[in-house]
């Protein structure tokens, strides 16, 4: 970015934040829809194709974002993308059996969170200083990480008042509709991120993204998504396999994620970025042994969902700073919108494979699918650090 960063007021990005959290409750209900198939005949392949529908839509958003911010500001953009969003919630709920029609409102889905997700880490980086988007960035995944948290626990507060879970669907879709009017409210506000941001994505552009340092932290984030997708999407049935609450995961993963970022997220953002993505992606490999290994109580149910929620949450925070601060001079808008496609990903691809992997091998054969991708995520870091010593030990005597 070529112009002067400015200083973003608090209230400004609190309502910044608020907006999506609120939009993020139409994403998190998603994680219902293996419970909502199900109470209809099918069975979590059912589930896992409607998400990853998703996917497909999220190409385009991420390919369409960057004009739409250029044409008519990224906050606007995320408003009228987020009707999409509204419509995808409602119709979830009010599609009966689980057709083809379902696929539809995926993509629908896809659409609206491919441009909001990609186009809000764009907004912070216009809005912060470079030293400053660890911390922002952050604060707002918290944000949307706690409305994603929020969305299944609208389903078990349903389930508790004897309401269908459809309840927690048609609850999402006026949240969002809410994030979406608040949004256009916020476009006259954030006009400098239509100024500053230069967001369409190249090929040359993606090429110099991809043969830096910044290509480390995409595939990550892509790994991540899958761990974060896979598990999220059908623990309903993790739980229900188990005897479990699923609400005790999202409880659990939501207040690590919120409490992580107010009370170690300023102390983890001033640290070595590579140790502290070393470190936090091995505590996400802990959590998901815990998961396939360890889990025989509600408290080490609550326990495995805590230390995913310090670990992913903190670690996606950390390489998305990464991605933006290790980018070329001139592509970080770019690097942020690879970022975020490779999310996509992992988060609504990896869902098919892990409905399919469920129905013919069982749960237990998608938790060391899981545990092996979780594992190598961590390598990466184990990797990265290992050659920055060799280059360190190495540069004196050149």
């Amino acid at each position: 970015m070529s112009q002067a960063t400015p200083q973003v007021s608090g209230k400004l990005f609190g309502l910044f934040c608020l907006a999506s959290y609120l939009l993020s409750l139409s994403y998190g209900s998603t994680f219902l829809l293996a419970l909502l198939i199900g109470s209809r005949g099918g069975n979590e392949h059912d589930a896992g194709s409607v998400i990853s529908a998703a996917m497909l839509s999220t190409f385009v958003a991420v390919l369409v974002s960057g004009h739409l911010s250029d044409l008519l500001g990224a906050a606007r953009s995320i408003a009228l993308f987020g009707l999409l969003l509204v419509a995808a919630s409602l119709g979830f709920a009010m599609t009966p059996g689980f057709g083809h029609l379902l696929l539809f409102f995926g993509l629908l889905l896809g659409l609206g969170w491919g441009v909001f997700y990609t186009l809000g880490p764009i907004i912070v980086a216009s809005l912060v200083t470079p030293a400053q988007r660890a911390k922002y960035f952050a604060l707002l995944s918290g944000s949307m990480m706690t409305g994603i948290g929020s969305g299944p626990l609208l389903g078990r507060a349903a389930s508790a008042l004897e309401l269908p879970v459809t309840s927690a669907f048609y609850l999402a879709a006026l949240a969002s509709l809410i994030g979406v009017l608040m949004f256009w409210r916020l476009g006259s506000r954030l006009k400098s991120t239509q100024a500053t941001t230069a967001a369409s994505i190249t090929w040359s552009t993606s090429a110099q993204v991809l043969g830096s340092r910044a290509v480390f932290a995409i595939i990550m984030v892509g790994l991540g998504g899958c761990v974060f997708g896979g598990l999220s999407s059908f623990q309903t049935s993790y739980a229900a396999a188990h005897s479990l609450d699923y609400s005790l995961f999202f409880l659990g993963f939501m207040s690590a994620a919120i409490s992580s970022r107010l009370l170690i997220a300023g102390f983890v953002v001033k640290r070595d970025p590579l140790r502290a993505s070393c470190l936090l992606s091995g505590l996400m490999l802990g959590s998901i042994v815990l998961f396939a290994f360890g889990v025989h109580s509600a408290f080490s149910y609550l326990l495995a969902a805590v230390m995913l929620g310090v670990g992913y949450g903190l670690t996606y925070s950390v390489i998305n700073g990464l991605a933006a601060n290790e980018a070329p001079v001139g592509t970080t808008s770019q690097a942020l919108l690879l970022f975020s496609l490779a999310y996509f990903i992992g988060v609504f691809g990896f869902p098919l494979l892990a409905g399919k992997i469920i129905v013919e091998h069982g749960m237990a054969a998608l938790l060391y699918t899981v545990l092996a991708v979780a594992l190598i995520n961590w390598l990466i870091t184990i990797g990265r650090l290992l050659w920055r010593r060799l280059n360190v030990r190495t540069a004196p005597a050149i």
